[in-house]
């Protein structure tokens, strides 16, 4: 009832819904309403949302045959992690932070969040756009760079490094590179099963048992689940028995995303937001506009149109949920204090339910200006 009622409203604003759904989580969460008082719990059946959304994605996304579509979103992430860890040093010295939190900071810079961006390209149109898929990729790039940056936490507060978890994600990559390039320009996989074509029912649950098995896989071998649904979506996409599947999942895929950003807003510490709301409030500014001029940036380095480099810029402005499960590892492992948790997850937070509203005003400006070239036509 109460996401129904702020999405009627913000539908009236003709704004995302993913901001109602972070808002009732705020009201709902153990900080105001009190009916739910376990986040996490609602966090984990809101993850199976992320692995759908990814799934479909890798069932409408075309694989690119050109190299700069797939190069550049190499050099941008490249150039991104470059920027984060240089921004870091730099508020780093200025708070007179140590190292690990700096480091800390430096990978909450890295990663954006795959749900909020792609959602806001599919509305806008811009997904199977070059553009769009240079962001896709970048997204995809950051979700092989998850086990690192997650083995190196780890290394930081005293455990065994383990080449392994370096290594064996690198040769997973290598064969999901070699597997694409081999189907990129096939239509279909030759799948004759009648098995499985007059039988509905099998195939929705075939569809999600593929979906969430590739997740699991990718989890165990150092990746992320999500890219692991992702190139479910595409091996599956490419079989014509399930090419129906995603109308029968969407409600499945609407669901589990909802839960996934109100589990966002129940993390959310009203009491220490209150309390701390100048370094809060501060931090989250500072967050969208340097992901914003950083991402555009490195946009206009890769020589995309101003234009294009300010809605890029717009869309990766905000710290992503591997943001937020970097942040649970530090404190439980006594990498951070409670402060810094707490600050950081505040911020990560805000930036999400903010970067909604920031992203529809660089959007605004890209497609009027669009509007009027083709006026002026």
């Amino acid at each position: 009832m109460t996401i129904l009622g702020l999405m009627f409203l913000l539908k009236k604003l003709n704004q995302p819904y993913l901001i109602a759904y972070i808002i009732a989580g705020v009201l709902l969460g153990p900080y105001a309403l009190k009916i739910f008082n376990k986040p996490e719990e609602i966090e984990v059946i809101g993850e199976i949302g992320i692995l759908l959304l990814m799934f479909f994605i890798g069932m409408e996304i075309n694989i690119p045959n050109k190299k700069t579509l797939i190069i550049k979103p190499l050099l941008a992430q490249g150039i991104k992690i470059l920027l984060s860890f240089m921004f870091a040093f730099f508020l780093g010295e200025i708070l007179t932070l140590d190292f690990r939190s700096i480091l800390l900071i430096a990978i909450l810079f890295t990663f954006n969040s795959t749900a909020v961006v792609v959602e806001f390209m599919k509305k806008h149109g811009t997904l199977n756009t070059a553009f769009g898929i240079v962001i896709l990729n970048i997204l995809l790039l950051q979700d092989l760079l998850l086990a690192p940056a997650l083995t190196l936490l780890k290394f930081w507060n005293g455990e065994k490094f383990n080449m392994l978890n370096f290594i064996l994600p690198l040769l997973i990559c290598i064969v999901i590179f070699l597997i694409f390039r081999k189907i990129r320009n096939l239509r279909e996989f030759k799948f004759s099963n009648e098995f499985l074509k007059n039988d509905h029912d099998l195939q929705v649950f075939s569809g999600l048992f593929i979906c969430l098995g590739f997740g699991a896989i990718a989890e165990i071998v150092g990746l992320s689940a999500a890219l692991g649904s992702f190139v479910a979506g595409v091996l599956v996409g490419k079989i014509s028995t399930f090419h129906w599947l995603e109308h029968s999942l969407l409600p499945f895929k609407v669901f589990f995303v909802s839960l996934f950003f109100v589990s966002i807003g129940l993390r959310l510490d009203l009491d220490y937001l209150f309390s701390n709301y100048k370094l809060i409030a501060v931090g989250t500014l500072v967050v969208l506009l340097s992901n914003s001029l950083m991402s555009s940036l490195f946009f206009r380095i890769l020589n995309f149109s101003w234009k294009d480099s300010f809605y890029g810029g717009a869309l990766l402005s905000q710290t992503g949920e591997f943001g937020i499960l970097a942040l649970s590892i530090a404190y439980k492992t006594g990498m951070v204090g409670f402060d810094l948790y707490k600050a950081g997850l505040g911020i990560t937070c805000l930036s999400l339910l903010l970067s909604t509203v920031w992203i529809s005003c660089g959007s605004f400006v890209k497609f009027r200006k669009v509007a009027n070239n083709d006026k002026s036509d």
